[in-house]
């Protein structure tokens, strides 16, 4: 399997060629890149801050609060059955955002702490 991230010309030739060269009945897929680490840590970071604040005050610690915003961001959720036929919310892997949406995610968590006082530690700055 081929990957090409797209940063060039060059890059965009040699994916041009690799489509080019691929056998009938090859699929190929362009998507948007994935969040990144720089993203990640920052709203992890931020998380955090408003887990160690907890203006709701339901004493949850930073996974809960990680559920908290993803659902208040993803509108649409999928219901899975268990194994006793009771439904339950899929989960939602923020691994699995785009750039675009993990920038989202980082400006909704930035607005709820803004609106709630929460202090930002100093690796949120910038």
């Amino acid at each position: 399997m081929t990957t090409i991230r797209i940063v060039s010309d060059w890059h965009r030739r040699r994916a041009i060629d690799a489509v080019s060269d691929a056998p009938l009945g090859h699929i190929v897929s362009i998507k948007e890149p994935t969040r990144n680490t720089v993203q990640n840590a920052k709203l992890h970071a931020m998380i955090d801050d408003v887990a160690r604040a907890d203006p709701l005050g339901h004493s949850y610690d930073a996974d809960d609060y990680k559920a908290v915003f993803v659902n208040a961001y993803k509108s649409e959720h999928r219901v899975l059955y268990g194994v006793d036929g009771r439904p339950f919310p899929a989960p939602v892997r923020t691994s699995a955002f785009s750039v675009k949406q993990c920038a989202e995610l980082i400006e909704l968590v930035y607005a709820f702490g803004a609106e709630h006082g929460v202090k930002w530690s100093e690796k949120n700055i910038g």
